[in-house]
């Protein structure tokens, strides 16, 4: 269950045509950063980026204060790795390490990490829910899983539907693959991949006109106990529980 080559060519040009983003500053980190405990989820641990692209986020991780044991970032993508890799080196980022690798068949021991952090990446695999599955294989009984993917049981989602009426693709930033996920469907998968959901959160409401740039809607954030299942951004934090005695 690798992924295809026509997509993993695909993958490589579209990541050799963008740039590093330096501050981690997506809404996706932005809302990962929120719940990060650093002393639960950071500090003396070994940490998997999952799906690093180009390795803002995961410098960030290996310079945080809290110190970090190692990072360990990886993708499935070459150019996307030799970026972040040297903009590690850049930074003089050295907790962090830099892997190849496909999702759903990752050559990490079971029970490996006492953290990972998977941004925005299931949704462009050809099995989600395989992915998951190797997700809760290698994460430490205890760990943590950060994950978020785009939520379309919102406006985005009705916008999906439109577009495939009038016959026209629907794409995220021109990548290949685009399952479109809503948050209840993530939420089962996780839960059946063995590991027990502790937070959900999302953000990002949108103001849609054909032709115009998408307007966020800032103040539906603020309400968020309301707001959350239909947020664009969504997150599940979810914990490996500990083995029977």
């Amino acid at each position: 269950m690798t992924i295809h080559n026509d997509a993993k060519l695909s993958y490589e040009k579209w990541h050799a045509e963008l740039a590093v983003d330096e501050e981690a500053s997506t809404p996706w980190h932005d809302l990962v950063k929120q719940h990060i405990d650093l002393k639960r989820d950071l500090a003396d641990r070994r940490i998997l980026e999952m799906a690093c692209g180009r390795g803002g986020f995961a410098v960030w991780l290996a310079q945080n204060e809290a110190r970090p044991s190692v990072v360990v970032a990886a993708d499935f993508a070459q150019s996307a790795v030799a970026m972040g890799k040297r903009f590690a080196e850049s930074r003089g980022a050295d907790a962090a390490e830099w892997n190849v690798g496909d999702i759903t068949r990752t050559p990490y021991p079971s029970d490996t990490f006492d953290t990972i952090f998977c941004c925005e990446t299931i949704e462009h695999v050809p099995f989600p829910r395989s992915a998951l599955a190797e997700l809760a294989r290698i994460l430490k009984p205890g760990g943590r899983l950060f994950l978020t993917t785009p939520n379309y049981f919102g406006i985005y989602g009705l916008y999906r539907i439109y577009l495939r009426l009038m016959g026209k693709p629907y794409t995220e930033e021109g990548q290949p693959i685009n399952h479109p996920l809503i948050l209840p469907r993530t939420l089962n998968w996780v839960r059946k991949s063995g590991l027990k959901v502790t937070t959900l959160d999302g953000v990002g409401h949108y103001l849609l006109f054909p032709g115009v740039v998408p307007k966020r809607l800032t103040l539906f954030d603020k309400v968020r106990v309301l707001t959350r299942w239909s947020g664009l951004h969504s997150l599940i934090i979810a914990v490996k529980p500990q083995a029977a005695p």
